[in-house]
Parts: structure tokens; sequence; C-alpha cells
């Protein structure tokens, strides 16, 4: 039975149907908030905080992801979602919209672990106090779709935004103060099968003159099904469209020689390579980068048939008019014929089989 909350007592409705009820109504749908924050100059802590809510499944979670120093991060935290949908907050994670556009704060109460949540040595492993403040306009990417055969595995509508973070995160005994790091921050909602995806690539660089940032999907055999992206100013400029994407990564051992994923990427503990961006003004600029990991996938569900390859990477960035940066570089999926040769999900795109044993090469 379809329910009557209170945010229906507003206008805003864009479908005929109270605002709990989405399009379609899928267990993957989902409306999320992605944050990430890292030094400007060099490749130091990287500190992740999402928030999502799961329509279908009547629930909210938040996930504390990155590395402090050599020590990955990880917990989540969940509860039931009532018609509250509007309070963001999940266990210790509290998410305030200060100014539409411009202005976030990310609270994270440290301590014991609440119900609901779920991290190693049962204490919340990263405690935080830091507000994102915009640096450049956001760009909303066009809605993009993903299809196996006839079914929907991809379906979302997503903004990204370049700015500064600044506060305090705790981790142990120790407290950090945080002075304007940069990062981006993500807004997307729609239906996403992660594991069901062969390839995507997420890129946010970040260089004095603004935001570069991009989204990139493709099957196994390196079709293009989806790209776009922006140049978006620190002066605060309306942000240019890409119009043309090219990418050549390599993943890299512990020695920094060429690695193979294979199947699990055990041996991979880094990214290096280049990236070409075309903007529909005529401007190309090339990027340089090499980096290693911030968060990997594979943790998640170590040797799984159905768990993400790949992961975020933190890079140290040089652009072809001589600016220099840092970035996040997300590469994963299931399936791809350069960076996941050995395919590991089902009822993949672009027709829905299972690849057999044969196929994986």
């Amino acid at each position: 039975m379809a329910r009557y909350d209170a945010a229906d007592e507003r206008f805003g409705h864009q479908i005929p149907e109270p605002f709990r009820n989405t399009v379609l109504h899928h267990n993957d749908w989902r409306e999320s908030l992605f944050f990430v924050m890292h030094p400007t100059d060099k490749l130091g802590d990287v500190f992740i905080l999402t928030l999502a809510n799961f329509p279908a499944r009547n629930e909210m979670d938040s996930l504390q992801l990155g590395r402090h120093g050599d020590t990955p991060i990880f917990a989540r935290h969940s509860r039931h979602v009532n018609g509250d949908h509007d309070e963001w907050k999940v266990g210790p994670v509290q998410i305030d919209v200060i100014e539409p556009r411009k202005k976030v704060r990310l609270r994270v109460a440290g301590g014991d672990l609440p119900k609901g949540s779920t991290a190693v040595g049962g204490k919340v492993p990263l405690a935080m106090d830091v507000s994102y403040t915009a640096r450049v306009q956001p760009y909303q990417l066009r809605r993009g779709t993903m299809k196996a055969g006839s079914e929907v595995v991809w379906d979302q509508s997503h903004m990204f935004q370049s700015g500064w973070y600044e506060g305090t995160v705790t981790y142990g005994d120790t407290t950090h103060t945080i002075d304007k790091w940069w990062g981006q921050r993500d807004h997307s909602w729609g239906i996403r099968t992660h594991y069901r995806c062969p390839m995507w690539m997420w890129l946010a660089i970040h260089v004095p003159e603004g935001m570069l940032a991009v989204w990139c999907w493709e099957l196994p055999n390196g079709a293009r099904i989806y790209t776009d992206g922006c140049f978006s100013p620190s002066d605060g400029g309306e942000p240019v469209a890409v119009r043309e994407f090219h990418h050549d990564l390599t993943w890299l051992d512990a020695a920094g020689n060429h690695a193979s994923y294979e199947r699990h990427g055990e041996n991979v503990h880094g990214l290096s390579g280049d990236v070409t961006f075309v903007l529909e003004n005529g401007r190309r600029i090339d990027v340089r980068a090499k980096g290693r990991w911030a968060q990997r996938y594979d943790a998640f569900n170590p040797g799984k048939q159905n768990s993400l390859g790949g992961g975020l990477s933190e890079m140290l960035v040089e652009t072809s008019d001589g600016q220099r940066g840092t970035a996040i570089y997300e590469v994963t999926g299931a399936w791809h014929h350069k960076y996941f040769p050995l395919a590991r999900g089902e009822r993949l795109p672009p027709d829905g089989r299972t690849p057999g044993e044969d196929e994986r090469a």
C-alpha cells in the first residue's frame, strides 16, 4: 500500500505516486551521497563518508572508507527507514546541508559501535567534524542507462562538485586538523546493481584552475556505453562539458611495475597512466598520474564471484599545461579486456549471460 508522508505535504512530486515510491520498484534503487577528502599536494590519508537511502528495502546506510596512514578504514552503519528519509542520520553519522550547493557539515561520533553498525574492533574507526565548502559550480551529468538484454542494470542521474574540507578527525586517541584539503562530493539517484557493471571509471581531478571529472562505462570488449563529465573552473565560471575522453591506465605491483589484475588483484598495489579530456570548446587536456590504493573493493567480499574488482586510488597528477594536483581515480567492475581480464560477475551486459570459463581470458 502506498504511504503518504510528511514530504508529500509539499509540491515537487515528479511521478503520480507519493514521494516514498520510485518510478520503478527495484531492490537496488538508491539515492546516495559520497564525500571524499585528501591532501592537495601529496599522497596521504584519504577519508570517505557515504550516505544512501534504499526505498525498496526501507533502509538507510552509511559507509566509512579510505585509509589512515597504511591502515584501511571500513565501517557500515545502517537503520530502518519509516517515512524519515529526510533525517540524514545513521548510527554515529549525521550529515547536514548548511547551504544548498555550497556547504555541508559531516559528523561522525566516536566510541563503541551502536546497534546496526559493523567494523573491525567494535569501535567507530574514524570520528569527524568536517565542513565541505564548494570551490566550483556543481555539474549535473545526463541520465545514464545500461541494460543486460531487457533487464535494467543501471539507470541513474548524478551530480558532482569539487570543494574544500576543513575540520577535525580522530583516529584512535589522536586528533588531526584538516586544513583546506580538497576533494569531491557526489549526489546520485536511481538503480545501481554494481556487481553487474563490466567496467566503470570515475575520475575526480583537482588542480588550481578547477576540477576535471568524468564518468565512463564500457562493455567487456571496451565498447563505450556512456561518457559524461566536465571541467569546472575554480573562479566560479560555468562548467565546460567533456566531448571526448580517452584512458590508458595500468595496474602496478608493489615494486611499481605493470601488473595484471587477474581475478582478484592480489598483486596490485597502485595505478598509473594517462588520460585525455577534449572539452566541448575544443580545449584538450592530457593528464599523467600515478598513485596507490585508497580503497580496495575486493576487501568487501574477498574471493567471491560477485565482488567488485578494482576500487579507488589516490593519485598525484600533472596536466599537459603544467598544473599539479591530486585526484581520486575509481576503476572498478566485473569484466573488462584491459582492467579485469578474468570475469567475476553474473548476467553481465550486453546480453545478460553469465560468462563461461572458456570466455574468461
